[in-house]
């Protein structure tokens, strides 16, 4: 199989120096509480760290540096020492030996625990589905793509069924019920339209109401498709009864609403495009987003290691806890096969600028 994580661009363009990182936020001194979740250690202890091509996490990071961070959480850096590392970016062109070099002149990392004094966590995965689409409504495209109302009209703890049923929001495109809820479900995606144009799709706001597993409502109706309650096996059984998906899929009473993009990038909750299997969805009420972390897990799909440094850029209302986080594996099927039967467990350390909480 041709190894995915090797697909990835890496320019040769000059000294990069640091974007607008004047975010909001407390901790702009020089020192910051560290939680007793974080245990310091070497790089040396972590698994995999000498592994890993670091240029790819180093390109990542380039994005952090330009984004406008919001200094909160419990795991905040100093907003000073996280703008001289910026300053001091290398060259795009080095090795990859020097890439991790600068890295471990830069951070210190930290083993991270949760509250029970557990080291392991889990590991999921998501990506940005390509989906058929039309600019109007058709037998296949059944169902709205909407944008938030323009109109003052309310839609927070309002259910998807009332939103659609009232055209809540200002319709941007159609498609299948099936797709709508999974391209909802992963906060982004692209459109393929009738004509064969491209059409990105990236999040815009949710009515607050929690989610509620497709899956799960198959399961209290006595429903088992063949394959299981994978995505896969699920999608593939609703697409052929759609009374039964749209009787399901507005059960779960979560809509999110989309705007369109002004590029094909994937944008995360930091602002900035992801990058493939580098950037990571973590707790943004626990960690700054920005941050390096390293993953010590296991790819769901075979079994081979997941042993990454990664850099936090998104966040999501299922990634809750210390060690949880969500890997982005990119876009379109080949993305969905490592995507959406994710579910690891592994160890988490967080890189911190040197000198944090001294």
């Amino acid at each position: 199989m041709r190894k995915y994580w090797l697909f990835l661009f890496m320019g040769m363009t000059l000294l990069s120096g640091c974007g607008d990182l004047t975010g909001s936020g407390s901790s702009g001194g020089g020192s910051a509480s560290i939680p007793s979740n974080l245990k310091k250690t070497s790089f040396n202890s972590v698994p995999g760290w000498y592994n890993d091509d670091h240029r790819y996490a180093l390109q990542a990071f380039r994005n952090t540096c330009k984004a406008r961070i919001q200094y909160s959480g419990r795991v905040i850096p100093s907003r000073k020492l996280l703008e001289d590392k910026c300053r001091m970016l290398p060259r795009e062109s080095i090795s990859a030996n020097a890439a991790r070099t600068w890295f471990e002149n830069n951070f210190q990392p930290y083993k991270v625990y949760d509250n029970s004094g557990k080291g392991e966590g889990t590991y999921t995965g998501y990506y940005s589905p390509v989906i058929a689409a039309c600019k109007k409504k058709t037998a296949q495209c059944n169902e709205p793509l909407m944008n938030v109302p323009t109109d003052g009209r309310n839609y927070k703890g309002v259910s998807k069924e009332r939103i659609v049923e009232n055209k809540i929001g200002r319709v941007l495109y159609w498609a299948n019920i099936v797709d709508v809820q999974n391209i909802q479900i992963q906060g982004s995606g692209m459109l393929k339209l009738e004509d064969g144009s491209l059409v990105k799709l990236n999040f815009a706001g949710v009515n607050d109401l929690p989610f509620k597993s497709i899956g799960d409502q198959l399961k209290r109706k006595g429903i088992k498709p063949s394959g299981g309650y994978s995505s896969e096996a699920v999608w593939s059984y609703l697409r052929k009864h759609e009374s039964l998906a749209r009787e399901i899929i507005y059960k779960n009473p979560r809509y999110v609403y989309f705007q369109v993009a002004k590029s094909h990038n994937v944008i995360g909750k930091l602002g900035t495009p992801l990058s493939k299997i580098r950037s990571v969805a973590m707790d943004d009420s626990l960690y700054t987003l920005g941050l390096p972390v390293f993953i010590n897990t296991n790819l769901s799909v075979d079994g081979r290691k997941f042993q990454r440094l990664m850099i936090a850029q998104d966040t999501g209302s299922a990634i809750r806890g210390w060690i949880r986080a969500d890997i982005f594996f990119g876009s379109g099927d080949e993305a969905y096969k490592y995507a959406h039967g994710q579910h690891s467990q592994g160890e988490m350390y967080i890189l911190m600028p040197k000198t944090y909480g001294n």
